[in-house]
């Protein structure tokens, strides 16, 4: 496997030409930015004797440079503080009569990188980095937490012709979701590897092939081996409307660190239409499990995926359908309400294994742009459960500022 990175990694380099373009530009050498962002966090879940209600403060700001000969860089820090009483479990403080809100408080340093891009067909980036792939389903940076995902690593990004892109990374830490403090805050000691070819065919969409190995010491029953195919696009079909689609394969299997021998299949279907500001969508999503071990994605923005609720972080050894409706309208023109954005979704939750139906979730979204720099965000989820998990009701409130 080494020497397949060292040959991939000088195949990319060798695609950059030799010497950087030195174009003009009006970039100040140093830009300054920061994201301020309060939320409410209120939960009710059976079986626990109190409910939690997690107010937060996160202030995140950092420096990015300008390119100069190629180069630039980037250092980003973050505080999370608690506002009021904490009344939650956030992993690590020990309050396990409340519910979990996976927002310690904490101050970190969340992003540092060094980026070398000599041609605009090519870039190395090395150093502490959020990572985003696709829409998040095997790898993401867990926006919706007051703490990001980032990942310790060396990605290597080239568009050598056309429309194809190739992308490689290799990770050897993880910084979660839950901070430095947590026993599960950090995975160390990795070999993390991500492979994507990706090509854009116009009116068709674009067509992704990808690998994941993850060997992870610190979480042997979340090292696999992931091999996966995916095309999504969207395709006019007369005035402001749109058809939709979204379908994706992958195999995996166990690889490095874990103990189990498994291959467990992944499917999506996500059929949708789009009239001028209405979104519909529905989806059918599978990760099978075989009644020992599931499909897993330890790697991805969790939330964005089987309701927000979050009743299906790890999925569950008899595996996952999800069955969903998703419906959206955001408010067109330059109206006072322009902007405004309403969403629902509906899921059905059973197993892929005897056929066991684990409960159904609704949510709901509110968003509105009070100015370009600030937004408002309510967010409802209600999970009712038949035979997994218990039932539970969460509630969000959020102002962001970005500067």
């Amino acid at each position: 496997m080494n020497q397949a990175k060292l040959l991939l990694a000088s195949a990319l380099v060798s695609l950059a030409p030799a010497t950087a373009v030195q174009a003009e530009t009006k970039q100040q050498p140093i830009t300054p930015y920061a994201d301020i962002r309060y939320r409410l966090e209120v939960v009710d879940q059976t079986g626990l004797p109190n409910d939690a209600t997690a107010s937060t403060l996160r202030v995140r700001a950092g420096i990015k440079t300008a390119e100069w000969h190629g180069f630039s860089a980037l250092v980003e820090g973050e505080a999370i503080a608690v506002i009021g009483e904490t009344s939650y479990n956030d992993t690590v403080n020990g309050k396990v009569a409340y519910p979990v809100v996976a927002d310690p408080s904490d101050v970190l340093l969340n992003q540092a990188w060094l980026r070398w891009r000599p041609d605009p067909r090519f870039e190395a980036t090395v150093g502490r980095q959020a990572v985003n792939y696709d829409n998040q389903r095997w790898i993401g940076s867990v926006g919706w937490r007051q703490n990001d995902q980032t990942l310790d690593a060396v990605r290597l990004a080239t568009k050598p012709f056309g429309a194809l892109t190739l992308d490689y990374m290799h990770a050897w830490r993880v910084n979660r979701v839950f901070g430095p403090d947590s026993a599960q805050g950090i995975w160390r000691d990795n070999q993390i590897d991500a492979l994507r070819l990706g090509y854009t065919i116009k009116n068709v969409g674009t067509i992704t092939g990808y690998g994941y190995w993850l060997d992870i010491p610190s979480s042997p029953a979340n090292s696999s081996r992931t091999l996966g195919v995916r095309i999504a696009g969207e395709r006019k079909v007369g005035g402001s409307s749109s058809i939709l689609y979204a379908a994706e394969y992958a195999r995996q299997q166990e690889f490095g660190a874990n103990p189990n021998s498994f291959g467990l299949d992944y499917w999506l279907l996500e059929p949708g239409v789009k009239f001028g500001p209405v979104t519909l969508k529905g989806g059918y999503e599978q990760l099978e499990g075989n009644g020992t071990v599931a499909l897993q994605t330890p790697l991805a923005t969790l939330h964005a995926f089987n309701g927000w609720a979050d009743k299906f972080l790890t999925t569950p050894a008899n595996g996952l359908r999800d069955i969903y409706l998703d419906a959206g309208y955001k408010v067109p023109g330059k109206g006072p309400l322009a902007g405004l954005t309403l969403r629902a979704m509906w899921h059905d939750y059973n197993s892929t294994r005897l056929g066991i139906n684990y409960g159904s979730e609704w949510n709901a979204l509110v968003s509105y742009p009070v100015t370009k720099q600030i937004g408002l965000t309510a967010k409802f989820a209600r999970y009712n459960a038949d035979a997994f998990a218990t039932d539970t009701t969460k509630f969000w409130f959020q102002i962001e500022a970005k500067f």
